[in-house]
């Protein structure tokens, strides 16, 4: 009773730190934008434009206000649920978020798949003989896909299996052949349900090379988390101990060493979202795969400043909730926790 009191206050913590947290971050992005270098009226109407008709442009969408009103307004607006409207087209910025999000969590949700199984495969092989070559293998393997640039990656993977070999597109999340499947907007899932074959080869055939791309740069992470706790565990004292009982090295390995050695890679699967978002974001502008990372490098290059926001804010959002819901998973998980 006493250990769940202390875990609701532990989460309760959490939570209250998460309004705070989301402020600094919106907070940092506007005044981020409003320094750099830009003018969101150059890029909508040119340099060139007569002056009248930037002022009035300027006017119109509110950036002749003084900046401490600005930042009143978007706050306002942020507590009421409200992200405003693209300066470009005048798209409400939650439509412009709900449209390009499923892309983005399908793409991430695939590449973590494919990064969790062929790094904890690769981080689990060198056990059988540490130090062997193997095991020195596995922790190149790491430390290289780790340290690879995500669009040099890219675009090595395109020539090769889309331009060389031919065998898979080179970009884009749907062949223009066909018509998306409606639903969801995850295509996978949307083709699936609909029973519709071909929808679902050509969503699976787009997806597979920056999924692939993405899974392997952030599979390192798996593989040398995995490694690093599993030979802990294996030079534990419990572990001594099941091995002086009689126990086969596999049971030992599988039923005592693996599970404790899994509970510090869960919580590296909660850090791994975060890379998500930087790997996502060269991934997709490199596969024209339209998510919101695309979308995002779309409004800072055209200095739309509402859209730029909105994402950030609704990314950060998402982040710190999987952060939360993975410590309090492993917290549960793990009695030997405290709090």
């Amino acid at each position: 009773m006493s250990r769940r009191r202390h875990l609701l206050s532990y989460l309760a913590a959490r939570l209250a730190l998460v309004p705070l947290m989301l402020w600094l971050i919106a907070s940092l992005v506007f005044l981020l934008l409003r320094v750099a270098p830009g003018d969101p009226i150059d890029a909508l109407l040119g340099p060139r434009a007569p002056r009248a008709a930037r002022e009035a442009l300027r006017h119109q969408l509110g950036l002749d206000q003084p900046l401490p009103q600005q930042y009143a307004h978007y706050l306002s607006d942020l507590l009421h649920g409200r992200l405003g409207d693209s300066l470009a087209n005048q798209e409400p910025v939650s439509h412009v978020i709900g449209s390009s999000l499923p892309a983005s969590l399908e793409l991430g949700l695939v590449a973590l798949l494919i990064a969790a199984v062929l790094g904890l495969a690769v981080g689990f092989s060198g056990i059988a003989r540490p130090e062997g070559k193997i095991d020195l293998s596995a922790r190149l393997y790491g430390i290289g896909t780790y340290a690879l640039p995500p669009f040099w990656a890219a675009m090595v993977v395109q020539l090769v299996f889309a331009v060389w070999l031919g065998w898979l597109p080179v970009g884009g999340r749907f062949p223009a052949t066909l018509l998306p499947p409606e639903g969801s907007g995850f295509y996978l899932l949307d083709s699936l349900l609909a029973g519709n074959g071909a929808q679902f080869q050509g969503a699976l055939r787009h997806l597979v090379l920056p999924a692939s791309t993405l899974g392997l740069l952030l599979s390192g992470v798996f593989a040398n988390a995995l490694r690093l706790n599993l030979r802990r565990a294996l030079d534990s004292d419990y572990v001594e101990a099941a091995r002086s009982r009689g126990l086969s090295e596999r049971r030992v390995v599988l039923h005592h060493a693996l599970p404790n050695a899994l509970l510090p890679v869960l919580t590296i699967t909660g850090i791994t979202v975060a890379s998500l978002i930087g790997g996502a974001l060269l991934i997709e502008v490199t596969y024209s795969w339209p998510g919101v990372a695309f979308k995002l490098q779309e409004a800072i290059s055209q200095r739309d400043y509402p859209v730029v926001q909105g994402i950030v804010v609704v990314v950060a959002a998402l982040v710190v909730a999987v952060s939360v819901a993975v410590d309090l998973l492993v917290a549960l998980l793990d009695p030997r926790i405290s709090f």
